[in-house]
């Protein structure tokens, strides 16, 4: 589609959506509901010390590629789009910019063009309650992630975890709320309803809306937590098996894989500080007591050793070295055994894709592939777990040496099948030693991806700004 008819369509777009926003606003005029306000910058004035300080996640600016970092991530996830990019986390300020400029949401030149779902915007932005308000689930999961770009601008902020709506505020203050339908479901799921949770388990759960296990489902592919036989790693391997549930099928393995997102929520709520009720905002968003004595909540959201006196002082006796002494040592701890299942896992891939070359049947390799599934879930589970080495690092210690067993029950079982097929000899693996290089051994064009996608930055998202901005300039 050349620029001129996306221009066109995209003006198209706006007189609907302008349409739809002010029949949206009538008919909840009419119902006497509040739309949601997803500017950030909206709550500055009535609470600047907040905004200031979550506008200061902006200084996390710098990215770091996983993938350089650890190119044994590219063969785990061949045939799956973290394959192509993924960098560690940034602060919420970042989250629009991180998810449209990742490789993973292609460049999609309208609507409905690109790899990925609406539901991968459900994170992002308080935008994503205000939709769904708008137009109900249904209405705001249905379509392609492109759909969303002039309606999806604001980046994660205030709307995401208050009540922004002037009924919504307790002595002054915007209550804790949960944005979105799904996620009040997944803690009725686990009889943990949020309106009767206490203060302290709201302040977790505002948190646990994104960071969170959670897969796409349904014709919509609307986000939904595997919560329905419980929070654990096993739980939810369970829960995915019993529903014949895969988000993709190994390119090398055929395996059918699960990707673990970032469940945090989880991993906190079965580790040491889950247990002895120490929430997220205890040891990452710490009160700030200003000169007038007056208090407030830091939105910052960072590193706890970065205000070691108001977070782990708190709680730990031991001086601020020795506790980094203790988190690095845990940390490394982790590491290797997180290497340890990579290369078990990686090999297995490479040896169940030999076996198919060798001619193996799908029942020959069923319980292989199902050992390979659940290695690489537990696997992943633990390392896309932000911050598990200080969250439950026991509990990333132990998940982790279940995934190395799991692949050493695979590999055990592939030498066996390959040896029925006449292969006796270790299968060689491609060089890996590099980003570049395992997405060559994949087959992957790198410079048709990145060309695809700069032309999507400088073309398609100014439209989405600009329509974003007129929508916008209407509130």
């Amino acid at each position: 589609m050349n620029k001129l008819h996306w221009i066109q369509k995209s003006v198209a777009a706006l007189v609907i959506v302008a349409s739809s926003v002010i029949s949206a606003a009538s008919t909840a005029a009419s119902e006497n509901k509040e739309l949601i306000d997803p500017r950030n910058d909206a709550y500055q004035q009535q609470h600047p010390d907040q905004y200031h300080s979550w506008k200061a996640t902006s200084e996390s600016e710098a990215i770091d590629d996983a993938l350089a970092d650890d190119p044994n991530m590219v063969i785990l996830w061949a045939g799956y789009g973290f394959a192509k990019d993924y960098n560690k986390a940034r602060g919420h300020f970042y989250a629009l910019d991180d998810v449209r400029q990742t490789l993973r949401t292609g460049g999609p030149t309208d609507e409905n063009s690109g790899p990925m779902p609406m539901a991968c915007w459900s994170c992002k932005s308080p935008d994503v309650g205000r939709v769904i308000d708008e137009q109900g689930e249904d209405g705001y999961f249905s379509g392609k992630w492109a759909k969303g770009g002039n309606q999806i601008a604001n980046p994660i902020g205030c709307a995401d975890c208050h009540d922004t709506r002037s009924d919504g505020f307790k002595n002054g203050e915007p209550a804790l709320a949960l944005a979105k339908p799904y996620v009040e479901r997944a803690f009725v799921a686990i009889d943990k309803p949020f309106n009767k949770q206490s203060r302290l388990d709201q302040q977790a759960s505002v948190c646990g809306q994104c960071h969170v296990e959670y897969y796409f489902t349904g014709p919509t592919k609307a986000v939904k937590f595997p919560w329905d036989m419980g929070t654990t790693v096993g739980d939810m391997e369970k829960y995915y098996d019993a529903l014949g549930f895969k988000d993709w099928t190994h390119k090398v393995s055929k395996a059918p894989m699960l990707k673990a997102q970032h469940p945090g929520y989880e991993t906190w709520r079965d580790g040491i500080h889950g247990k002895n009720k120490v929430a997220c905002v205890d040891c990452h968003m710490p009160k700030v007591t200003k000169e007038d004595g007056t208090v407030y909540t830091d939105h910052k959201v960072g590193n706890p050793f970065d205000r070691f006196e108001d977070t782990c002082a708190n709680c730990h006796t031991q001086s601020k070295d020795q506790m980094l002494e203790i988190v690095n040592t845990r940390k490394g701890q982790v590491h290797n055994m997180k290497l340890t299942a990579e290369k078990q896992i990686v090999a297995a891939h490479f040896e169940a894709g030999a076996a198919w070359e060798a001619g193996a049947t799908e029942a020959e390799m069923a319980d292989i592939l199902q050992d390979i599934r659940h290695a690489q879930w537990r696997w992943d589970y633990a390392i896309a777990s932000h911050g598990v080495h200080m969250h439950a690092p026991e509990v990333a210690l132990e998940v982790l040496g279940t995934a190395v067993d799991k692949a050493a029950d695979a590999r055990t079982k592939l030498v066996r099948l390959l040896a029925k097929k006449g292969i006796t000899d270790p299968i060689e693996l491609p060089d890996i030693s590099t980003k570049l290089k395992a997405q060559q051994a994949l087959g992957m064009d790198m410079d048709a991806m990145n060309t695809e996608k700069k032309h999507f930055l400088e073309t398609v998202v100014p439209e989405w700004d600009k329509q974003a901005q007129e929508r916008e300039s209407q509130f």
